[in-house]
């Protein structure tokens, strides 16, 4: 547009034209009708004073006009978006703010996901190919078998939740993806994928790291959640405790040092030959475990205790899964059982399994909430455990831990189960949580700095200040204060097959 042209006697009608909109907006402001209308009009002014700096120079001589333009033409956009909206009735929300919307891909491990998520928690649409059964087929995951699916679903995954959500890859703000930790062969599929996008589209690329996804997860769907947390990665490939910060930013109070819960489970459903069993057939090992353990008794048979010498929040399995080999080998040997032959105290096994599990997480929890308290790492008034990934979908573990957080007065959240196992709307919501706060978002030229990584820390590890205070925390829940008193609440925990008991202590 040439300034020159655009003389003083246009202006001055339009000034007095928008004059009574002003005023009536303003009133609108202050009855509380049009939300947002004032901060609209903000956004208008400086929106319009940015841009004629960047014009006003080359084109109008005369710097008695500057104020004249630069009001007449935030009164303008103020008066196009009136016209647009506030005539026919839309409501001031949808005016002053669009909301971002980010397309997130997961592929870290065995499922390919994909999901678009908006700044105001709206899942718009997702769509997930799952390669469970497969790999089940297999007994187990193979990495090249699990690449080769990722490729030959991956474009169809993304098109599908495009489709559900009704939107195109132009109307996205930016595409986030899973580039750590995982496997390698699968999170190459991922990334390469989501980097063709942005090139193709020009968008912001988000690199994404899984298990901090997990951890955010739950502020999509609970909207009161506040930083920071308490929150409990329980997975197929990791174990972590650890305290949330900030979107970005990560205490780590706890690790397994050797294997994680859910592979423990899924390689004893495998010694015990539930999928022999019409009913766990098609389950996956954590879950036929689950299933299982609701015909059996949990105090049946017992596996032991694991690592109470550690004064640390870190857990181990391995000691667990030997106990297992070892019952399986005692009662094959016992029943002289051949081949696929089931142990008859199966079910019995799965849930002594169960409660042996969720006891050692249980103490460790324990252990990290007394760290909380004597340095003080979480407010009074936000004693909040979040308990995320595949494992926390288990419902017996997660009443174990309810009961627990209402010991020491901690209020648990879990997302729901489609949330705790591998998606791609978890990757999407933590894309929007960056995008919000402006942390690593790489434009379509700087692709190449961003790669992926099998293994990544989670945040700063605090294990051996944890280790240097000696907390002690035997089986059953406990008080401990600053002298290593220990002190047993009134009432003790029985678990029996059905369910929770409580009896009072003698």
């Amino acid at each position: 547009m040439d300034f020159h042209l655009f003389g003083i006697q246009h202006l001055i009608p339009i000034i007095y034209l928008a004059k009574p909109v002003v005023v009536w907006k303003e009133l609108q402001w202050e009855s509380g009708i049009g939300i947002g209308t004032r901060r609209m009009f903000i956004e208008c002014r400086s929106y319009a004073k940015n841009y004629f700096l960047r014009v006003y120079d080359r084109a109008v001589d005369n710097s008695r006009y500057n104020h004249i333009i630069l009001y007449s033409f935030s009164i303008m956009r103020v008066l196009r978006l009136f016209w647009s909206y506030g005539l026919r009735g839309q409501s001031t929300k949808q005016i002053h703010r669009k909301f971002s919307k980010v397309l997130g891909i997961e592929t870290s491990c065995d499922d390919t996901g994909c999901a678009i998520v908006d700044t105001n928690r709206n899942i718009l649409g997702e769509y997930l190919h799952s390669q469970q059964q497969i790999h089940l087929d297999f007994g187990g995951i193979i990495p090249p078998v699990a690449r080769d699916l990722h490729k030959q679903n991956i474009d169809n995954v993304v098109t599908q939740a495009l489709h559900r959500a009704q939107v195109s890859l132009n109307d996205l703000d930016a595409i986030a993806v899973t580039v750590k930790p995982g496997l390698p062969l699968s999170l190459l599929v991922g990334m390469n994928y989501a980097k063709e996008l942005c090139k193709k589209t020009l968008k912001p690329l988000i690199p994404i790291h899984h298990m901090e996804a997990h951890a955010l997860t739950a502020r999509l769907v609970d909207h009161n959640l506040q930083l920071p947390f308490l929150v409990l990665l329980l997975s197929g490939g990791h174990c972590l405790l650890a305290i949330v910060k900030n979107v970005n930013e990560f205490l780590l109070l706890g690790q397994s040092i050797d294997d994680a819960p859910g592979e423990a489970l899924d390689k004893a459903a495998r010694r015990l030959k539930l999928k022999n069993m019409k009913e766990f057939r098609n389950c996956a090992g954590g879950q036929a475990i689950e299933k299982a353990a609701l015909k059996g008794d949990p105090r049946a048979i017992d596996l032991g205790t694991f690592m109470t010498n550690y004064k640390d929040c870190n857990f181990s399995y391995s000691g667990l899964k030997n106990a297992i080999r070892s019952q399986i080998i005692k009662s094959e040997k016992k029943h002289e059982l051949k081949g696929d032959e089931i142990i008859p105290e199966v079910f019995d096994l799965c849930a002594s399994i169960q409660y042996a599990l969720t006891k050692h997480i249980c103490t460790r929890v324990q252990r990290a909430i007394e760290f909380i308290d004597r340095t003080q790492l979480l407010p009074d008034t936000n004693r909040t455990l979040v308990v995320s990934g595949g494992v926390a979908s288990n419902m017996f573990i997660r009443k174990y831990l309810n009961l627990m957080c209402d010991e020491v007065n901690f209020k648990l959240i879990v997302p729901p189960p489609k949330l705790c196992t591998d998606n791609g709307i978890m990757i999407a919501w933590n894309g929007i949580e960056k995008f919000n706060e402006h942390i690593d978002i790489f434009n379509h030229l700087d692709l190449d700095k961003i790669d992926i990584q099998s293994k990544a820390p989670l945040g700063k590890n605090l294990s051996s200040q944890i280790t240097d205070m000696e907390i002690r925390c035997p089986s059953g829940f406990i008080s401990v204060d600053n002298n290593n008193k220990i002190t047993i609440i009134g009432m003790i925990l029985y678990i029996t097959a059905f369910g929770f008991r409580w009896k009072a202590k003698m």
